[in-house]
């Protein structure tokens, strides 16, 4: 599978390079031609350009820092000379739907020395008590703790502090893991320098176009950057679902904090900045269950967009401080890029693109430019789909990726952006779940 992954990575970033060169030559041609009375026209083409040099550029670089690290990381099976003790947390609020295939999830680790904790969060549904049913199941093995209502940072919190191992595993109750996950993490902590592992998330529940083009986005749009990140070991985002800490460097950082939207993406800055090492696990596997319809999707995205902006402004010091860590620097200038440039980008991009087809003269030139995009997409989801072993029927999904996905996403995130910069009040949007996993 891994040579399999390196022929395609190489056709892959082939691919992009003379289609890159192809796509500016002719659009270098097609503008000089028009008049130069056309200001307007020749602006817009020229940063149609740009965009899609950045886009190039950017789908380059993270392929080939992902080839990188998938050839110096080959998927081997973890081979353990010791065994710590690992605490899996699990905070829970209003998760009767899913609770129990949560936590006998959990309870199928192919890892001899672990305990489960499930925090229920002051739930109003049976959430608590149907946690509680499983216990006599699993002996003191797992445990089932409430407490009033206080978010999904101080249920970490708790657990973390009532937590036996040396290491945690947090999670999400909507979220189960697969057997090999604490194996898998457990090893890379082999490296005392080594405090956090980010794993794998998966869309569990792949029944309609919306959660089919979610699987791709954590595939292509989440995973490709995260092993980009990882051959580098600067991880920006530990994702909610699936990550594991050193317990006592969480404790020492001063755990989950409630100033953000975003309690994992602010916990992974602060390590990252620190000049602590995080590594990615893609054998870490967490299938989630996604939003399966729009107004479900915009709340979720809505909370991300606004929450990752909080950490980024949080810890916005560090944007000039390249001399403290300038790895930690460069990641963290990348994720105001990935998060507030591109997204900028993507939906000036839209609006260029709907005035210079109906009125701009552009027609031919804004269609190649949306045709190029969905090529670099299309490559990159082949690219990131045989690296994870993934079903190749979501290639397709490419094209709708480009021509609605991005753009709905980004919409929200572009609002929520403007809702942050002037402190529009927002609350936690709770998802409901329909218990897919």
């Amino acid at each position: 599978m891994l040579r399999k992954t390196v022929q395609i990575a190489a056709i892959a970033i082939l691919a992009l390079l003379v289609l890159g060169i192809v796509t500016a030559v002719y659009f270098d041609v097609y503008v000089s031609r028009l008049l130069v009375t056309d200001l307007f026209v020749k602006v817009a083409g020229t940063l149609f350009l740009v965009f899609l040099i950045v886009m190039l550029l950017r789908y380059t670089t993270l392929l080939v820092l992902a080839l990188i690290y998938q050839i110096k990381n080959p998927p081997l099976m973890a081979e353990l000379s010791a065994y710590p003790m690992v605490t899996m947390i699990l905070p829970a609020h209003n998760e009767g739907p899913v609770i129990q295939s949560s936590i006998r999830g959990a309870m199928e680790m192919d890892y001899p020395n672990f305990e489960v904790l499930v925090l229920d969060d002051g739930s109003t549904d049976d959430t608590y008590a149907r946690a509680l049913e499983l216990v006599p199941d699993y002996g003191g093995k797992l445990q089932v703790i409430t407490q009033k209502n206080g978010g999904k940072s101080t249920a970490l919190n708790n657990g973390i502090s009532r937590a036996r191992g040396e290491f945690v595993l947090c999670t999400d109750a909507d979220s189960r893991l697969e057997p090999q996950t604490l194996r898998e993490a457990i090893k890379h902590f082999d490296d005392p320098e080594v405090v956090a592992v980010a794993g794998n998330v998966k869309i569990a529940n792949r029944l309609n176009i919306l959660t089919k083009l979610q699987t791709l986005e954590y595939i292509q749009g989440l995973n490709l950057v995260r092993a980009a990140q990882a051959l580098l070991q600067k991880i920006t985002v530990i994702p909610g679902p699936s990550g594991v800490f050193r317990k006592q460097e969480v404790i020492d950082i001063g755990g989950y904090l409630t100033d953000t939207f975003a309690e994992d993406c602010d916990l992974t800055l602060r390590l990252m900045l620190a000049g602590k090492r995080i590594k990615y696990e893609p054998r870490c596997v967490a299938w989630t269950e996604a939003p399966e319809k729009p107004h479900a999707l915009f709340k979720q995205r809505y909370r991300w967009g606004r929450g990752i902006l909080q950490a980024i402004l949080k810890h916005r010091v560090a944007l000039f401080s390249p001399r403290r860590d300038f790895l930690a620097w460069v990641m963290l200038w990348n994720m105001v890029f990935e998060s507030i440039v591109m997204v900028g980008m993507n939906f000036s991009g839209i609006l260029m693109f709907f005035l210079m087809a109906l009125g701009g003269g552009l027609s031919s030139l804004v269609f190649l430019w949306w045709v190029v995009l969905t090529l670099l997409d299309v490559l990159a989801a082949v690219f990131c789909i045989t690296a994870e072993e993934e079903d190749y029927s979501l290639v397709p999904y490419a094209i709708f990726y480009r021509l609605f996905f991005i753009p709905y996403v980004d919409s929200m995130r572009f609002f929520a952006t403007l809702d942050e910069l002037f402190k529009v009040r927002m609350g936690w949007f709770t998802q409901q779940r329909m218990g897919r996993i």
